[in-house]
């Protein structure tokens, strides 16, 4: 595995994920962690208490697979029940589209790049127009994680509702092993842009929250 991130470090050391200081009329922090570390839970109380956009990749990928209109919807469904990447132009686009039609500046980009194939593709089609100030890595198990999916997807159909296609123990393995080969290379890329805020989400939100204030604090606004 060492292998695999000193290329992928080699490959992108020399390709700055953002643009030049003052030409970007979006700011973004990338919020990265397992399924299930508590990516939407802190990006909700960032959005509460500093006013940044969240948008989550996860989230404009399934709202577009569920629109009859759209020509991506199948093929995204068919990536997301097998615990694939969605290939990065589709949710380039929906990413981009969500930031110009919001009016904002500050924006949390969660789940979002999970690959090699991910980040480059951000690097070309995004940097004129986004600075990545950090990512944020939310750091727990695999046990801490698969716990806390099955209770929300318990909690989801008490509730009424209907649990995701993807809340299984075998998609869940699926997702895991993704995370590990694919999106963990991309936390030491920033590691070594010295870029990462990491924050152990095992603990209680409201501790796991003041940890994650650090870093907006001294993003100020």
């Amino acid at each position: 595995m060492a292998g695999i991130f000193d290329t992928l470090i080699n490959c992108f050391a020399k390709k700055p994920s953002e643009a030049a200081a003052g030409a970007a009329p979006f700011r973004v922090v990338f919020v990265l962690g397992g399924p299930g570390s508590g990516k939407g839970t802190m990006c909700a109380r960032v959005v509460e208490k500093y006013g940044w956009v969240h948008l989550s990749a996860g989230d404009l990928l399934r709202a577009e697979r569920k629109d009859p209109a759209s020509k991506n919807g199948a093929l995204i469904n068919e990536y997301i029940r097998e615990g694939n990447i969605v290939p990065v132009g589709i949710t380039l686009a929906l990413i981009r589209t969500a930031m110009e039609q919001s009016g904002a500046r500050n924006f949390l980009v969660d789940g979002f790049p999970r690959s090699a194939d991910n980040l480059e593709g951000w690097e070309v089609d995004m940097a004129e127009c986004a600075d990545v100030a950090s990512l944020l890595y939310l750091e727990t198990t695999e046990a801490v994680m698969t716990e806390r999916i099955l209770r929300r997807s318990a909690e989801t159909v008490a509730a009424g509702g209907a649990a995701r296609s993807d809340d299984n123990a075998e998609a869940i393995a699926k997702r895991f092993a993704t995370y590990h080969t694919s999106t963990m290379p991309i936390i030491e890329i920033f590691k070594g842009r010295n870029k990462v805020h990491v924050v152990d989400s095992t603990p209680a939100p409201d501790v796991v929250f003041a940890c994650v204030c650090e870093l907006f604090e001294k993003l100020g606004s």
